[in-house]
């Protein structure tokens, strides 16, 4: 039978409740299961539609929700959103959920082009592959690569590099923030920048240079 799930929190939220409160493989588990829908909304506002149409189809749906969140809300059925466009080639940065303002934060200054999902399954291939020149750096608020696979088979047929980055998978054993443990992971503006940084030096440079 069909099923729609429903988790707050599952990567680091409750951090400081311990190792025991944290879940960031569920998209990674829910994965293996065959048909699935997984919606990771950005903002509590995404969430009303995503919930309704969730429980009127007749699949089954996972709905990630997290008390962390961007500034804004952002419509749409999950396929991907360009919110920054720096033009054909140029590298492609596809954020999930909730790290949609860290990430544009951290390519502030770049010639890359951002795109925003809140639907990693399924993922959105025919518009990867329309958006996608030889780089892509992915953005994951739970473990880092869930979606690399998918990604790596949909650009299967030309030259590209790919960055995968999330939740890692070593168990930090921290108490702590949220955002404590972004920062951590290298989640946030800072150190999302630094790892877009040497991905793609040193034959990439600042747009206007």
């Amino acid at each position: 039978m069909g099923a729609v799930l429903v988790s707050v929190g599952a990567s680091y939220d409750r951090a400081e409740a311990g190792r025991t409160h944290l879940s960031p493989a569920d998209v990674s588990l829910i994965d293996t299961l065959h048909g699935w829908t997984v919606h990771v909304p950005g903002h509590p506002d995404e969430v009303p539609a995503l919930l309704r149409d969730a429980v009127a189809a007749d699949g089954s749906a996972y709905l990630r929700l997290s008390t962390l969140r961007n500034a804004r809300p952002y419509g749409g059925d999950g396929a991907l959103r360009v919110l920054r466009d720096a033009g054909p080639g140029a590298p492609l940065l596809v954020a999930v959920g909730p790290v949609l303002d860290a990430a544009l934060a951290a390519v502030a200054d770049l010639g890359v082009t951002v795109a925003y999902t809140h639907r990693p399954r399924p993922f959105d291939t025919a518009g990867l592959r329309a958006l996608a020149g030889g780089e892509v750096i992915l953005v994951e608020p739970y473990l880092a690569g869930t979606s690399a696979r998918v990604v790596s088979a949909a650009l299967a047929d030309r030259p590209h590099r790919l960055l995968a980055l999330g939740v890692g998978r070593e168990e930090l054993r921290r108490y702590g923030s949220a955002e404590d443990h972004t920062r951590w992971h290298g989640l946030d503006a800072a150190g999302l920048r630094r790892s877009v940084d040497g991905f793609l030096a040193p034959a990439f440079v600042p747009a206007g240079y």
